[in-house]
């Protein structure tokens, strides 16, 4: 990306499309990259290579406008959170352009550990959402998965957390799913087990690599 060499990006995004993956994140953010001048251009090229849908995933307001702009369908912002500051930056962006958008289940006090505060930190973006005229099948809850390693309960908390999100308010559900496995052995296996479990929670877009052929395959 520093280079300017749009033909990896493009590369990549075939490479991925060929795979299994059904959208794909586009994410420029690395050292001496200029996000506001980089994204639009990489989601251009992307766009020319793949008919995906492209989840545009930039903390920076300024370079989600700009790729945004350039944008030829309906894309998904990555992201927003329950932090006020994040959601009067993002969302009134996704409302103008029509886009979808990922929310973590996080605010201004951190991850809750349980399911509840993370429905609530939910509860309240959908309401902002709602508030700037996003309709709420555009909203998309990360009930945001947690290491196993350092938190014993995560898996369960996070599962847990899916299951009210879709009950009580019947939003479509995120989940980077490898997370769970971070600082442990076997991680393939728990992946696996994690994504089988999280899709009976009512998962409905796993974030996976599209080369994990042992991924790829999770049925239940």
């Amino acid at each position: 990306m520093v280079a300017g060499d749009l033909g990896y990006i493009q590369t990549l995004a075939v490479e991925q499309q060929q795979a299994g993956a059904a959208i794909l994140d586009v994410n420029v953010g690395a050292p001496d990259v200029d996000e506001v001048e980089m994204l639009p251009r990489a989601v251009q090229a992307v766009q020319a290579v793949s008919s995906l849908p492209l989840q545009l995933d930039s903390a920076n307001p300024q370079a989600l406008a700009a790729a945004l702009r350039v944008y030829n369908g309906k894309p998904v912002v990555n992201s927003t959170s329950g932090e006020d500051e994040k959601m009067e930056a993002v969302l009134p962006l996704c409302k103008k352009y029509g886009a979808a958008v990922v929310c973590l289940t996080l605010d201004e006090a951190g991850i809750p550990a349980e399911a509840e505060g993370r429905l609530a930190v939910a509860q309240k973006i959908l309401d902002a959402a709602l508030d700037v005229g996003m309709p709420r099948e555009d909203v998309y809850i990360d009930c945001l998965t947690l290491a196993a390693s350092a938190e014993p309960n995560a898996g369960i908390e996070t599962l847990r957390a899916v299951r009210l999100v879709k009950q009580e308010l019947g939003l479509k559900t995120v989940l980077g799913v490898s997370n769970i496995s971070f600082g442990l052995p076997q991680r393939p296996l728990l992946n696996r087990t994690f994504l089988a479990m999280a899709l009976l929670a009512g998962l409905d877009l796993p974030i996976l690599n599209p080369g994990g052929e042992e991924l790829q395959g999770t049925r239940v």
